[in-house]
C-alpha cells in the first residue's frame, strides 16, 4: 500500500507562450511538511493553482490518493480532501469571522460535525474565537493569516496547499504561523508548504523541492538542503 497521497508527474502550465512550468514531478507521502522553495516567478503559486484546479495544466498527471485531478474542477477538488491557504490570505473582509470559517465549511453536509470542527479550530486560534463577530478587513494581517488558515481547516481536508504564509507578517507572527503549521500536521494534516522564507520552511519540513524558472533543480531531506552551501547561497542569506 502506498504512502503517497500527492503524486504529480511532467507537469507543464503555459501563460500564453511563455512556459510557467516545465514538466516538473514530485510526490507528497502521507502525514509529512513538504515545502517548495524558489525566489519570486519561479512557478511555485502556479504549481498550488494548477493541483487546486484554478489554472488547467498542459501536460502531466496529478494524482491525489491515486485520483487523477487535471480534468477536475476546483470545487470538486476541495470535496476530495485537499484545502488551500491562498497567498495574500483572501479574506472575505466584509464579512464577520464566524461567516468566513463557515464559507470554508460550505462542502460539508453534516452541521454537527461542522459545529465540532468549529470549535477545534477555536481551540487552535482563541484569537478567533474572541473576534468571531468582528468583520474580517478589520482585524490584523497575522489575524487574517490565521483565519485563512481556520477557514481551510474547516473543510476538515486531509492535505493543506498553503501559499506564502509568512508574507508581510511580523517575525512574531511568522513564529506563531509556522508553530499552528506544525501543530495542524501533528494532528494528522498533510502539510505542502510554499515559501520564500526558505530558512523557516526548511526548518520545519520533512523534505523539500526547490524550484527556479518552472524546473525543479534540487530535491532532498529538508535538513540536508539547509545546509547545503548552493541553497545557503540562493536563498538562506548566508
Amino acid at each position: 500500500m502506498t504512502n503517497t497521497v500527492l503524486e504529480v508527474n511532467d507537469l507543464s502550465v503555459y501563460y500564453g507562450v511563455i512556459k510557467a512550468l516545465k514538466g516538473i514531478s514530485f510526490h507528497v507521502d502521507k502525514g509529512e511538511v513538504v515545502a517548495l522553495i524558489g525566489a519570486n516567478g519561479a512557478g511555485k503559486t502556479t504549481t498550488l493553482h494548477t493541483l487546486s484546479g484554478l489554472i488547467k495544466a498542459q501536460t502531466g498527471e496529478i494524482k491525489y490518493k491515486g485520483k487523477e485531478l487535471t480534468k477536475l474542477p476546483g470545487h470538486k477538488i476541495v470535496t476530495l480532501g485537499m484545502a488551500q491557504v491562498p497567498e495574500g490570505r483572501r479574506v472575505f473582509s466584509e464579512m464577520t469571522v464566524l461567516q468566513n470559517l463557515k464559507m470554508g465549511a460550505y462542502t460539508r453536509k453534516d452541521k454537527a460535525e461542522m459545529e465540532e470542527t468549529l470549535k477545534e479550530v477555536y481551540r487552535r486560534f482563541p484569537r478567533l474565537e474572541e473576534r468571531k463577530g468582528q468583520m474580517a478587513g478589520t482585524l490584523s494581517g497575522g489575524e487574517q493569516q490565521m483565519l485563512a488558515m481556520g477557514r481551510a481547516l474547516m473543510s476538515h481536508p486531509d492535505i493543506i496547499l498553503m501559499d506564502e504564509p509568512s508574507m508581510g507578517l511580523s517575525p512574531i507572527f511568522v513564529n506563531e504561523i509556522f508553530q499552528i503549521i506544525q501543530d495542524v500536521n501533528k494532528s494528522g494534516v498533510t502539510v505542502l508548504l510554499v515559501e520564500q522564507n526558505a530558512k523557516k520552511a526548511l526548518s520545519i519540513a520533512n523534505r523539500a523541492y526547490v524550484l527556479e524558472t518552472g524546473s525543479i533543480v534540487k530535491e532532498g531531506a529538508a535538513a540536508d538542503l539547509l545546509n547545503d552551501a548552493s541553497i545557503k547561497a540562493a536563498y538562506l542569506g548566508e
